[in-house]
């Protein structure tokens, strides 16, 4: 404790992460001779170089990457210790929380979550920053307050449901797909896909749908995240599986129609909040839990669907597919 100033350890926290000095000095809000300064300190305290450079960027030494997970652990008990209070006034508080979340997410609940905001904490800030890059640990949450994410990924902490949505198919209102007749799940493969990406290994509703199926999608276009999807379609002959009510929030700007699945086929996505578990009790973190909460219950009354006459079916027993050669 002696050999260390403690102001330090944000400083170290941020330069693992950004593994760069002028971006952990513009994170910091320092300048970049300080955050300079602060570097060549550590560097004397642990003496080992912590940062090295490969071509154009940094690389981590071994040592530094032995440090991560104690730093993220100290930062986080940090973190706790001085921002739990016993009480929490939400109508004169100036707390900044920060939730992290998918783009899809945090398009459906910031709306209704500021409207409350407004109302009782006029002063509250609550910044959403991406899931993308979270390694899963409980560590992580020194960086934020809550993490919204689905259900069935084994994500760390504590959790509480908060909305269930399910899939749709989302194309161009001129698609010739949609003159069809009868629509199937197999006449849905033969058209070209736009499909969201979410990581190595990581499967969606949507594409365990089609596994479970035994059918594979023709997918023409890929895009991180399910936000840019219906955009995408739109003017194309591409269809896109998102969910129900993004697919709401995007009919209202897109020449887009909305195909929904037989009741079969539905497949469900359903989004929950997490936090550490010493938030638990946390009158703060509490009350954030509840403003969440609340926003997300009012998600199916904001956005509800128009949806296209026909409706995505499996081939019943003597049934027939829509004659999806007439339409090339």
């Amino acid at each position: 404790m002696k050999n260390l100033d403690l102001n330090l350890l944000p400083q170290l926290q941020v330069l693992l992460e950004l593994r760069n000095v002028s971006r952990a000095a513009e994170r910091l809000q320092l300048s970049q001779p300080a955050t300079s300064a602060a570097m060549a300190r550590l560097r004397r305290h642990f003496d080992d170089e912590l940062l090295v450079r490969n071509g154009r960027t940094y690389d981590l030494t071994p040592f530094a990457q032995s440090l991560v997970p104690l730093v993220d652990e100290a930062m986080l008990h940090v973190q706790r210790a001085t921002r739990i209070r016993s009480g929490f006034d939400a109508a004169t508080s100036e707390r900044e929380f920060v939730i992290a979340a998918s783009d899809y997410a945090a398009a459906l609940i910031v709306g209704p979550l500021r409207g409350i905001l407004q109302q009782e904490a006029p002063h509250v800030v609550v910044d959403f920053v991406p899931t993308s890059g979270l390694r899963g640990d409980l560590t992580e949450y020194s960086r934020m307050d809550l993490l919204v994410g689905p259900t069935g990924y084994r994500m760390k902490g504590d959790s509480k449901q908060l909305f269930r949505d399910s899939f749709v198919a989302v194309a161009d209102a001129g698609n010739p797909l949609l003159t069809l007749p009868a629509l199937t799940l197999e006449d849905l493969v033969e058209v070209p896909h736009a499909v969201g990406y979410f990581g190595e290994g990581i499967s969606t509703p949507a594409d365990k749908l089609f596994e479970s199926r035994g059918v594979r999608r023709r997918v023409a276009a890929v895009v991180a995240g399910f936000l840019s999807l219906p955009l995408l379609v739109e003017g194309t002959d591409l269809v896109a599986l998102v969910p129900r009510m993004l697919a709401s929030r995007a009919q209202r700007g897109a020449s887009i129609e909305v195909l929904e699945f037989a009741e079969e086929l539905e497949a469900a996505l359903v989004e929950a909040m997490y936090w550490h578990p010493s938030q638990t009790e946390d009158p703060a973190n509490v009350w954030l839990r509840s403003v969440v909460q609340r926003a997300c219950s009012q998600l199916h009354d904001i956005f509800p669907v128009k949806a296209h006459p026909i409706t995505v079916t499996s081939i019943p027993d003597g049934g027939q597919r829509g004659d999806y050669s007439r339409l090339g």
